[in-house]
């Protein structure tokens, strides 16, 4: 992962930290669960795509940060949507490698209803993801790390 990719912002801030010191301080302060998360969308000329990480205290609260990046507009939903899962996989994977910490799960911003075109990746994106060892989630569960992103992107 490139330096410029692994600088994240608290949400509301506006100071970037490098994501495994964050986490790493966070994580010293008391026990939580990880959830990572991207989200993207579309503008006229370009993709937004957010990548979040949610610290979720038991019974008490979370705690966002994020990293937006703009790319070239990708107008192909399976290449956009394709490009959420890999982000979150390459955080998921950054963090267990040079933290040492699991993420409890992966929010997968994609319905599990057929109506709606991120149905056709739930299950590619959830068996790739489950081949890695990691767990993942997608509507209409609670997807913490999702509805970061979302909000984010907009």
């Amino acid at each position: 992962m490139m330096e410029s990719e692994r600088q994240f912002k608290v949400m509301g801030g506006h100071v970037a930290h490098d994501v495994c010191d964050y986490i790493a301080s966070m994580n010293a302060e008391r026990r939580l669960d990880i959830h990572v998360g991207c989200d993207s969308q579309n503008y006229k000329k370009y993709t937004v795509y957010v990548t979040t990480v949610v610290f979720r205290y038991p019974d008490n609260g979370a705690h966002v940060i994020y990293r937006r990046e703009r790319v070239p507009k990708i107008t192909d939903l399976w290449t956009k949507l394709w490009g959420e899962t890999e982000r979150s996989v390459n955080l998921a994977n950054l963090i267990l490698r040079e933290c040492q910490i699991r993420v409890k799960q992966i929010d997968l911003d994609f319905n599990a209803d057929p109506k709606y075109p991120s149905q056709k990746l739930i299950s590619a994106s959830a068996g790739y993801i489950s081949s890695l060892g990691f767990d993942s989630k997608a509507k209409p569960d609670l997807l913490m790390a999702a509805w970061a992103a979302n909000v984010l992107c907009h």
